[in-house]
């Protein structure tokens, strides 16, 4: 059995997530993760040596379309129901300050 998740460790996990939970978020976590674990514990019961790893459940295969050259909008019909433009630019909103650091 794998050893039980305490509320110290929901605690950790809760700053490292940056989220400020109470009391009773914290008690209820703990028995929810505990859950959790438990029940992967309970999943390396199962006999997987003769399976094989799958990606995804069910058989799936790309639908990408063949990658060919076609001829571009231009700038005029790309621009044209642009809300702002800037000559040949699309002109947007300001979303970073100087203090972004970006």
């Amino acid at each position: 059995m794998a050893e039980k998740i305490d509320r110290k460790q929901v605690r950790k996990a809760a700053k490292l997530a940056r989220l400020e939970l109470t009391d009773t978020e914290i008690e209820e976590f703990t028995g929810q993760l505990g859950a959790i674990l438990d029940y992967v514990e309970k999943m390396k019961e199962l006999d997987t040596e003769n399976i094989e790893p799958l990606a995804h459940c069910l058989p799936v295969s790309n639908v990408f379309r063949e990658d060919c050259v076609k001829e571009s909008l231009g700038t005029e019909k790309t621009l044209a129901n642009a809300p702002q433009r800037d000559e040949m630019f699309f002109k947007v909103p300001k979303i970073l300050d100087d203090n972004s650091g970006a």
